[in-house]
């Protein structure tokens, strides 16, 4: 019996990269999972059609916007008439921009924290009732080695991280007792569509080479000097999941080949 069987999943974020790769991930220990974000409808189809092949579950997906509150809710709404049940919940959506904080446009801070952060508050509010009336769930939402650390020119998403973590352990002690566990992941530098759309803005911005910026500002961050996969962070997220992890609460899991410990 896989680990996750009967058990329902939602992964923001998941049409692309690390969501995608949890959701899979999810679907292969056996849970039902709904996958959400943007791209062509064609690739989107393709992606849940898959999960439902390959792993024998059901995959449905929901279009809701993450920022907007009302979407939000209807997705988590959309999870318990498919499922019956949302019992994880995993806030993934993620945007970025990188600018000089006086150059920076207040439509993209307002859009990074709504996506970023934002959207975590609202999606956990409208799905914890029904997880205490259970008596189980799995929170995990992913933060990043900049829910730690911060870096020049990203201010709108090291201030979004850095709340992402802290809103994580509140929740974790509002839940304690409920059986309910509430966890972040903080990745280094992975290399996601998210990544890669950033390094010509990164180039402006530096005024560097795209082999500059991959190696001198990316991979100068992590002494292994290697990307974290989508899969590492899908296997923890996985673990957290578990039975293994039930007195893990309030915890921020790096995975960024010891960029934090510096």
């Amino acid at each position: 019996m896989d680990a996750l069987t009967g058990k329902s999943a939602i992964v923001t974020g998941s049409t692309s990269g690390i969501g995608l790769a949890i959701a899979r991930a999810f679907a292969s220990a056996g849970a039902n999972v709904v996958i959400n974000g943007f791209g062509a409808p064609a690739d989107i189809e393709k992606e849940r059609l898959g999960i439902e092949t390959d792993f024998k579950v059901k995959a449905a997906y929901s279009p809701a916007d993450m920022s907007k509150p009302a979407e939000i809710a209807e997705m988590v709404v959309l999870g318990h008439k498919a499922f019956g049940s949302v019992d994880i919940l995993v806030n993934n959506a993620g945007i970025q921009f990188v600018s000089t904080i006086e150059e920076f446009p207040p439509e993209k801070w307002e859009a990074i924290i709504a996506i970023n952060l934002s959207s975590a508050f609202y999606s956990i509010r409208a799905a914890v009732p029904a997880m205490k009336k259970r008596g189980w769930g799995r929170i995990i939402n992913t933060a990043s080695a900049h829910s730690l650390v911060a870096s020049p020119f990203k201010s709108a998403y090291v201030s979004a991280k850095h709340g992402i973590a802290g809103l994580t352990k509140t929740v974790a002690l509002e839940l304690a007792t409920h059986k309910i566990t509430c966890n972040c992941i903080s990745p280094g530098y992975v290399w996601t569509p998210l990544v890669e759309r950033q390094i010509p803005e990164t180039m402006k911005a530096r005024n560097l080479t795209k082999e500059q910026v991959i190696k001198d500002v990316l991979l100068e961050a992590q002494p292994t000097k290697e990307f974290v996969t989508s899969g590492q962070v899908a296997a923890m997220a996985l673990f957290l999941c578990s039975d293994h992890a039930a007195q893990i609460t309030g915890a921020n899991y790096t995975i960024d080949g010891g960029w934090t410990a510096e």
